[in-house]
């Protein structure tokens, strides 16, 4: 009915506290790289994009709106035209996609 003393400090016996930490370790790891890392690396290249935008290049909105970029401005600010004579200005950061690339200008 009773444990013997033998039983009883086997079972409590202390364990290395690295082999304690190792599974949340190695849990943090797998998230570090399937969910941390690739989402660092797709806002490098958002971020990127978005600096590399130029007037005439065929842009999409985080909204859906399909438009052309007719001017650039410091303040991280877009004016797109959607449709002729209608022209809206937008946050960079919400430009999407960007659907056609306009060539820059040769120089001479």
């Amino acid at each position: 009915m009773f444990a013997t003393p033998a039983y009883a400090q086997a079972a409590g016996g202390a364990a290395n506290p690295i082999a304690q930490f190792l599974p949340l370790i190695l849990i943090f790891a797998i998230m570090y790289f399937l969910l941390i890392r690739p989402q660092q690396k797709k806002m490098k290249e958002h971020r990127a994009m978005v600096e590399a935008l130029r007037r005439g290049d065929q842009v999409v909105t985080a909204g859906g709106l399909i438009g052309k970029v007719v001017k650039v401005k410091d303040e991280d600010e877009v004016e797109v035209e959607l449709a002729d004579g209608v022209k809206v200005r937008v946050v960079q950061s919400t430009i999407a996609t960007v659907l056609n690339k306009t060539e820059p200008a040769e120089k001479a």
